[in-house]
C-alpha cells in the first residue's frame, strides 16, 4: 500500500518504526561518500601498467620522428590524435589533444568566445548573453555559465534527450549563444539521445550565427553490458545541414585511465579547429607529449581501449545493480521515487515523488552519508521541485555502497512520513 493511502496511525507506527532503525544507524558513525562521480581505487588499479610502459631513449619519439621530450607539436602527437578520432569517428586533422582535463578545454572555449569571438564580436560585447542549460545536468557546465556571469535557461531532458522543440523556440532569441550537451549516457540521467535528437539539434536554426553547442561527449566508451546505447555521430548529422561548426566536441580518459592525470581531446569543423589552435599558440606551446605516448603505447587503438573498458564494467555493472535493486525492493511497492536505468555512464538520477530531496539529504547527512548537494543538478543549485537526488555508485566499495543506499532509502521514507505527517 502506498504510503499516501495509509491512515494517520498507520503512518505513525511505520514512522516510529523507521525512528528506531535511525537511531541505531546513527550509532554506527558511518561515513560514506557517493557524492561525486569518482572511479573507485579497484578501477584506478586497472590503468597502473600505463606506468610501468617502458619509455627509452629510442622510443621518446612519435611516429613522425619528433621527440616527445622536447617542445612543439601543439595539437598533439600524430598517433594520439589518431587514436581519439576513431573512437569519435572524425578525421585525425580535425581533432587537437589537450592536457588531462576536458573540463579544461570546455572553460578555455567558452572563455576564447567571451573574449575573441567565435566568428562573430566577442560575446562580452553583446550584452547578456544566454545558454540553454539541459536539467537536470552536469553542475560543472552550470559553474562554467555562472564564472561568465551567462543566463541559465532550462531545458527539461526527455528519454530521449532534451526537449528539443523547446530548443528550438530558445534559439530564435539572438542573445542564446550556446548550450551545453551530455549526449551519450547523460549526467545524471544516463540518457543517450536518440539519432532523431541528434539530427534536430544539428538542423537547429539559431539567430545567433554565433551559436555553439558544446558537446560534452564524456561517456563515449563507458558500457555497462555487451548491448551498449548506440549515439549517432554528431558531425554526419550536421553534414545535410552544414552546421558543423555549431559543433565542438570533447571528451577525455580521465574515468579510462587516471582523473586528473590522463589525456584530453576537442574534435571540431576544420574552421573551429583552425581558431582553436591558433588561440592555443598563445597559451602553451604544447601539452605532455610523454603523457600522450604512454596512453598510446598502452591502449594501442579503440579495440584497445574498449577491452579496458570492459574491465572498468565488471566493476562497477555490479554496484549499479547493488543501487537498482535495492531501490526496486525498498522504494517501488510505496512508489516513494522514481530513477532511471541507464546502461552506461557513472551515475543514476532519482526523483522523490512525495518527499523533499533536500530533506533526504540532511537525513542521509546525519546519519554519515554524503550525497552530491540537492539542487546541484540545476542552474544555481536550484531544483524548484525539490525532487532530483544525483546518486554515484561507482566510488564507495561494495560493502561501503550496501550501507549507503540502505540509508538513502530509510531517508526517503522518513522524509515521506514527515510531510503526510
Amino acid at each position: 500500500m502506498q504510503y499516501s493511502q495509509m491512515s494517520k496511525e498507520e503512518l505513525r507506527k511505520r514512522k516510529k518504526s523507521l525512528d528506531a532503525e535511525f537511531e541505531m544507524l546513527k550509532k554506527m558513525n558511518l561515513k560514506l561518500d557517493m557524492s561525486r562521480g569518482k572511479p573507485g581505487a579497484d578501477q584506478l588499479d586497472l590503468s597502473m601498467d600505463i606506468l610501468k610502459t617502458v619509455i627509452g631513449v629510442c622510443d621518446c619519439k612519435a611516429e613522425n620522428g619528433f621527440d616527445c621530450r622536447n617542445y612543439g607539436v601543439l595539437e598533439g602527437l600524430p598517433e594520439c590524435r589518431k587514436l581519439f578520432a576513431e573512437i569519435l569517428e572524425v578525421d585525425p586533422a580535425n581533432v587537437i589533444i589537450g592536457g588531462a582535463s576536458s573540463l579544461n578545454l570546455m572553460f578555455d572555449y567558452i572563455s576564447q568566445c567571451m573574449t575573441h569571438g567565435a566568428g562573430e564580436e566577442p560575446w562580452m560585447r553583446q550584452g547578456k548573453i544566454k545558454f540553454i542549460c539541459n536539467v537536470p545536468g552536469y553542475d560543472r557546465h552550470f559553474t562554467i555559465c555562472e564564472h561568465f556571469g551567462i543566463e541559465m535557461l532550462n531545458v527539461e531532458m526527455t528519454p530521449n534527450g532534451p526537449d528539443v522543440e523547446k530548443i528550438q523556440k530558445l534559439v530564435q532569441d539572438p542573445s542564446v549563444k550556446g548550450m551545453f550537451c551530455v549526449p551519450k549516457y547523460s549526467n545524471p540521467d544516463g540518457i543517450t539521445y536518440t539519432d532523431d535528437t541528434v539530427r534536430a539539434l544539428a538542423a537547429l536554426k539559431p539567430a545567433a550565427k554565433d551559436f555553439r553547442v558544446i558537446w560534452d561527449n564524456a561517456y563515449i566508451v563507458h558500457n555497462l553490458d555487451d548491448r551498449p546505447d548506440r549515439l549517432l555521430n554528431i558531425f554526419e548529422a550536421c553534414r545535410p545541414y552544414g552546421s558543423e561548426d555549431m559543433f565542438v566536441e570533447f571528451t577525455s580518459t580521465s574515468k579510462i585511465s587516471f582523473p586528473g592525470a590522463g589525456v584530453s581531446a576537442v574534435a571540431a569543423s576544420d574552421k573551429n579547429i583552425r581558431a582553436i589552435k591558433a588561440r592555443l599558440s598563445m597559451q602553451t606551446i604544447s601539452y605532455d607529449k610523454m603523457n600522450q605516448l604512454r596512453h598510446v603505447k598502452y591502449f594501442k587503438d579503440a579495440e584497445g581501449i574498449a577491452a579496458h573498458m570492459k574491465k572498468h564494467a565488471a566493476i562497477i555493472a555490479p554496484k549499479f545493480r547493488i543501487v537498482l535493486d535495492a531501490l526496486d525492493r525498498e522504494l517501488r511497492e510505496n512508489d516513494l521515487a522514481r530513477w532511471t536505468e541507464p546502461k552506461g555512464g557513472y551515475f543514476i538520477s532519482l526523483n522523490t515523488t512525495e518527499c523533499s530531496a533536500k530533506r533526504v539529504g540532511e537525513l542521509c547527512r546525519e546519519l554519515g552519508v554524503v550525497l552530491t548537494s540537492v539542487g546541484a543538478t540545476y542552474p544555481y543549485g536550484k531544483d524548484d521541485a525539490d525532487r532530483n537526488i544525483r546518486i554515484a555508485p561507482t566510488y564507495p566499495s561494495t560493502e561501503e555502497l550496501k550501507k549507503a543506499v540502505e540509508v538513502l532509502c530509510l531517508c526517503i521514507k522518513l522524509a515521506t512520513l514527515e510531510k503526510l505527517l
